[in-house]
């Protein structure tokens, strides 16, 4: 039998999400805690990597079990046992081919950028202390949906087999108390892709590159055109389409 995992965690104090040998991430942290609740090794298989840092408000993995197992009663003992940086939201059974990674359609990614020191948003934001033009910047964030090849936002020796995604949405919004959200939704994306765009964007907003500039960056299919990536804090994967 298949469950799918929903959850929320913040990245903080993780190495990314997929297991390593020798570093606490959150795809090791949860096997872990799953394993030690169903009495027997269990892996769970995520829709997707995030980096150092980057954090999720929403998630799906999934793990099969031989045994049937109590999904309501695993959730909340679940959440006993993990620390308090990993929520789970609910735990459903599902057809055994549904894949967590595989069948996702499109993921979307949310950024946050504040120009105002805001203490409650201090380990949710990038605190950019200067005044961007929100307009020139979803002109920028539009060229997203007109191009394919991101390998000016790919990061280096990622053994990506392709560079080429399908950006179906871009844009910045303005919340009530300034914060800039930047969502972004796509069919997949590079590792580093979106906080090298963001990073761009907002050196856009603040008048170092035209739109046009963005634009031949973003054919220059070079790296080292683009700007320095945002900062993994501000970063959260915000949902998955299956």
């Amino acid at each position: 039998m298949r469950y799918f995992i929903e959850l929320q965690y913040d990245g903080a104090a993780y190495f990314g999400w997929q297991r390593q040998p020798d570093a606490v991430t959150v795809q090791g942290t949860i096997e872990q805690k799953l394993s030690m609740l169903l009495r027997s090794p269990h892996e769970i298989v995520g829709a997707g990597r995030t980096d150092t840092g980057v954090n999720a408000s929403f998630y799906i993995a999934h793990f099969d079990s031989e045994q049937s197992v109590d999904c309501h009663q695993l959730c909340y003992k679940l959440n006993k046992v993990l620390p308090d940086d990993i929520a789970i939201i609910r735990i459903y059974e599902v057809e055994p081919t549904k894949h967590a990674r595989f069948d996702a359609k499109s993921r979307e990614y949310t950024y946050l950028v504040t120009s105002r020191k805001a203490p409650f948003r201090r380990f949710s934001a990038w605190h950019f202390a200067v005044e961007l033009d929100v307009e020139k910047m979803n002109a920028a964030a539009a060229k997203l949906l007109e191009h394919d090849d991101f390998t000016s936002f790919a990061k280096l020796n990622s053994n990506n087999k392709t560079n080429i995604c399908h950006v179906t949405h871009a844009e910045w919004q303005v919340e009530a108390d300034g914060t800039l959200r930047f969502t972004i939704r796509a069919d997949r994306f590079l590792r580093n892709m979106v906080r090298a765009i963001v990073g761009t964007l907002v050196d856009v907003g603040r008048g170092r590159y035209s739109v046009e500039e963005f634009e031949d960056i973003i054919l220059s299919k070079d790296l080292s055109r683009s700007s320095a990536g945002a900062p993994a804090c501000g970063l959260f994967l915000s949902n998955v389409e299956y």
